[in-house]
C-alpha cells in the first residue's frame, strides 16, 4: 500500500522560516486565549449582577471553563481535518475562529444593558475560542516535531510552549501597559477591557493570512485523503495505549501549569492580599522567567530523553506543591512571591517543554494530529480547564488549602505513568 504521508524535504531555512511562522499563530491564539483571564478582574462586573468579588470571579472562572470542555470537540473536529487535509488548513482555520471569539467580547453589551443576554454571549465567545484552542494545540504540536529535525526535536518543540508563554505575558504586557499609562483603574472597569480583546480580534486575522503561506509538514496523496484510516475516532481507537498515556502525563502537568500561571493573578490579589497591579507585575516577571526555560529543558530532553524531565517533574511538583502555595498565602513581600512562583514553574518545565513532542511522538502520521489534540484536550478540560474554578470554590467555602492538596495528589497520578511509560526519544513514531 501506498504511503499515507510523507514528511516534505525541508532546507534548514524553509524549517525555520516555518517553525517561526506556526509559533507566531500560536502566540496569537495564545494571547486571544488568555486576554479572558487577565482582564476578568476588570470584566467580570461587567457581565454579571455586582455580588461579592468572589463570586463574580467564579461566574468569570465558570465560563472559563465552558470554554476548555469545548477544547475536546475543537481537538476533534480540528485534528480530523488537519490528518486528512492538512496541517497547514487546520492551523488558519483555528486563528479564524480565534478572532471570531475576541471580536464578540470586544464588542459585546454589559449585564446592565442587556441583563442575563450578556453572560450568554460571553459564554458563546468562549465556546467559539474553545474550539479554536482545542484545534489549535494538537494541530501545532503535530506540525512542529514534524517540522523539527530528530536531532533537536525536544528543542524545536519547546518553542510551541514558549510562543504559549509568550501569549500570556502578551496578554499581561497589554494589561500592565493600560494600568500604568493610559487608563485610570475605573476605565479599565467600564470600557477599557475591550481593547485587548480588539486587538486579538485583529492580530488573528493577520495571522490567518500569514499562515496561508506555510509549508506542510507531510504530503497526503489525494487517493488516501479519505480513507476511513486517516484521522477518525476509529484509526484512533488502534493506538489505544498511546491515547491513555496522552490522556495520564497531561492530568498533573496541566493542572499545576494552570495553577502557577493563569490562576496566580487572581491568588496573589484574592488570598494573598496583593494590589491588582503587584499580582500583575510578579505573574509578569515568573512568566519571562517561565517562557526562556523551555528551550533549556527541550534541548536537554535531546540530550537525556524526555523521561527523566517527566519524572524530575512528577518527584518535585509532589514535594513542593502543598509549601510552595502555602507560603504564598502568607507572604507580603513581592520578591518573595516571585521566588516562590519562580521555583514551581521552574519544576513545571520538566512538563510543560516535552509534553508537544512526547505526544507527537506516541502517533503515527495518519492519526498524529487527532492523537494529540482529542485525548490532551479531554484531559485539559476536565483538570486544567476546571483548576481556577475548584480553586475558587474551595476558597468561597473557606478550605482554600484543600486546593493545595487536589494540585499534589493530580501530579502523583502522573508520576505513576511517567515511571512506568516508556521514552519517546528512543521509541518515536515520528520516524516510521
Amino acid at each position: 500500500m501506498q504511503n499515507q504521508s510523507t514528511n516534505v524535504p525541508q532546507t534548514t531555512g524553509g524549517r525555520i522560516r516555518s517553525i517561526i511562522g506556526g509559533s507566531l499563530g500560536n502566540l496569537v491564539e495564545w494571547y486571544d486565549w488568555y486576554v479572558y483571564t487577565a482582564f476578568s478582574l476588570y470584566f467580570s462586573g461587567s457581565f454579571f449582577p455586582k455580588e461579592n468579588e468572589t463570586v463574580q470571579l467564579l461566574n468569570t472562572a465558570g465560563i472559563f471553563a465552558i470554554g476548555f470542555l469545548m477544547r475536546p470537540i475543537g481537538g476533534w473536529v480540528m485534528g480530523t481535518y488537519a490528518d486528512r487535509k492538512g496541517r497547514k488548513a487546520a492551523l488558519t482555520l483555528s486563528v479564524l475562529l480565534m478572532s471570531v471569539g475576541s471580536l464578540i467580547i470586544a464588542i459585546s453589551p454589559g449585564y446592565k444593558q442587556i441583563g442575563v443576554a450578556a453572560p450568554f454571549i460571553l459564554v458563546l465567545a468562549r465556546i467559539i475560542q474553545g474550539l479554536s484552542v482545542g484545534g489549535e494545540y494538537g494541530t501545532s504540536a503535530t506540525y512542529l516535531s514534524e517540522m523539527a529535525t530528530k536531532k533537536h526535536r525536544g528543542f524545536y518543540s519547546s518553542f510551541q510552549y514558549v510562543t504559549l508563554i509568550m501569549g500570556q505575558l502578551l496578554a499581561l504586557g497589554v494589561l500592565v501597559l493600560l494600568q500604568r499609562a493610559f487608563l485610570t483603574d475605573k476605565e479599565l472597569h467600564t470600557w477599557g477591557w475591550r481593547i485587548p480583546f480588539a486587538i486579538g480580534a485583529v492580530l488573528a486575522v493577520t495571522v490567518m493570512y500569514l499562515r496561508r503561506s506555510l509549508q506542510e509538514s507531510v504530503t497526503i496523496d489525494e487517493d488516501v485523503k479519505t480513507r476511513s484510516n486517516r484521522g477518525t475516532i476509529k484509526a484512533l481507537a488502534e493506538h489505544p495505549r498511546a491515547v491513555l498515556t496522552v490522556i495520564g502525563l497531561t492530568v498533573g502537568g496541566t493542572v499545576a501549569f494552570y495553577t502557577f500561571t493563569t490562576y496566580m493573578q487572581k491568588f496573589l490579589v484574592n488570598t494573598s492580599g496583593f494590589s491588582k497591579n503587584s499580582a500583575t507585575l510578579i505573574s509578569t516577571l515568573t512568566l519571562v522567567g517561565f517562557m526562556l526555560l523551555q528551550p533549556v529543558f527541550g534541548l536537554l530532553s535531546d540530550k537525556i530523553g524526555r523521561k527523566p524531565l517527566l519524572i524530575g517533574f512528577g518527584v518535585l511538583g509532589t514535594l513542593t506543591t502543598v509549601p510552595i502555595l502555602t507560603a504564598l498565602t502568607h507572604t507580603k513581600d513581592v520578591w518573595i512571591a516571585f521566588a516562590l512562583i519562580m521555583c514551581a514553574l521552574i519544576i513545571v518545565s520538566g512538563y510543560t517543554s516535552i509534553n508537544a513532542v512526547v505526544k507527537a511522538e506516541l502517533f503515527p502520521a495518519n492519526v498524529r494530529a487527532l492523537g494529540v489534540g482529542f485525548p490532551y484536550a479531554i484531559a485539559v478540560s476536565l483538570f486544567g480547564g476546571t483548576a481556577e474554578y475548584i480553586a475558587l470554590w474551595f476558597k468561597n467555602d473557606h478550605h482554600a488549602e484543600w486546593f493545595y492538596w487536589y494540585v499534589t495528589i493530580c501530579i502523583v497520578l502522573s508520576l505513576i505513568l511517567y515511571v512506568t511509560m516508556n521514552d519517546t526519544r528512543k521509541h518515536s513514531k515520528i520516524e516510521d
